[in-house]
């Protein structure tokens, strides 16, 4: 118990080192370098771009920080210091949003005292108005979610939850609980079940299967929340490193694509090129991000197929900077708020 206690501590540490603001006993919020960018009179996210949100008043958090089913090979987490599935302590979800809202607010008021920054529009990032769930760990963990996504409803909050697709019984709940969040987003970065257990990793003997079952439950949730998978591609380069030859975007894959998004049918893809930054520098290299170029091609090779096969998704917009390219079946919706 106190070797566990203190490998615990050696991790909240090191989060702390890494800008990670620790709310209670599991839940934790970093600023984004987009939200930064925005204060400084940059431009915002490609999420900004796509749906019209305000990416200086986006709260990047989770309720389960260090705490997922999955160690993902292109994570840029530091999943190396995962605790598991079961979260310790739930914390009360109006306490979490209250002391994120606070620690953020700790994390912005530095940008003060740049002349690059406005301080009317500081002022603004300090009340945010969009909380993504997708910091770091398994957001659909925490027990209470439901609760805390219907109090940022409350606060006239969007929400955004990005899900690895292990815990579909947990998204059932959120709909019976009449919580689904404004966005839900399925990490899709395998087509078939060898190279899902291979990227994956999960503690989950059946995860290939729980996935699927998320896929059928996110096809039949339309109307009741936007409904995104999100493929993060990587490519196949030559050269001595044990990763080289590995990707997820062949022509074979492409197809395999193709059987996921027909048993989800979502209301938009996201294609996006890995990026080899954080810890995930450590498993997959630099040489094995795609350019943009590349995945414009993945993109138009499944907009091609999913129209074949009568599903009539298209390209619509993309954001070389991110390398991200997303189909949908029409911009009308698109924006959540208008840019």
């Amino acid at each position: 118990m106190k070797n566990a206690c203190k490998n615990l501590e050696d991790i909240k540490k090191d989060l702390r080192k890494k800008h990670y603001a620790l709310v209670g006993n599991t839940s934790a919020v970093q600023i984004c370098n987009w939200t930064k960018n925005s204060l400084r009179g940059g431009s915002g996210c490609w999420k900004e771009k796509f749906y019209g949100i305000d990416s200086s008043r986006c709260c990047e958090m989770s309720p389960a920080v260090m705490w997922c089913e999955n160690s993902c090979l292109h994570c840029w987490r530091p999943i190396e210091m995962n605790l598991g599935m079961k979260l310790p302590v739930i914390d009360n979800p109006k306490e979490i949003i209250d002391k994120i809202i606070q620690e953020r607010e700790k994390q912005l008021i530095g940008f003060g005292g740049s002349k690059k920054v406005s301080k009317k529009k500081l002022e603004k990032a300090f009340s945010p108005n969009l909380f993504t769930f997708s910091l770091s760990g398994e957001a659909t963990l925490y027990p209470r979610l439901g609760e805390m996504i219907k109090e940022l409803r409350k606060r006239k909050i969007i929400t955004f939850l990005v899900t690895n697709g292990q815990n579909p019984e947990a998204l059932k709940k959120l709909e019976k609980e009449k919580a689904l969040p404004t966005q839900l987003t399925i990490s899709t970065n395998a087509p078939n079940k060898e190279l899902f257990n291979f990227w994956h990793k999960s503690k989950r003997k059946d995860a290939w299967k729980k996935f699927n079952e998320t896929l059928k439950l996110i096809r039949q949730l339309k109307g009741k929340t936007r409904r995104v998978l999100r493929l993060t591609l990587v490519a196949k380069r030559e050269g001595k490193e044990k990763t080289a030859g590995i990707t997820n975007m062949s022509e074979e894959n492409t197809g395999e694509y193709i059987q996921l998004i027909k048993k989800a049918q979502p209301d938009f893809i996201h294609v996006k090129g890995f990026m080899s930054i954080g810890y995930a520098r450590k498993r997959l290299p630099y040489i094995k991000q795609p350019w943009h170029h590349e995945i414009k091609e993945f993109a138009k090779k499944l907009e091609k197929k999913l129209q074949k096969n009568k599903l009539k998704y298209k390209i619509l917009a993309e954001e070389e900077r991110s390398c991200v390219v997303i189909l949908g079946k029409s911009k009308k919706g698109m924006k959540i708020r208008k840019s």
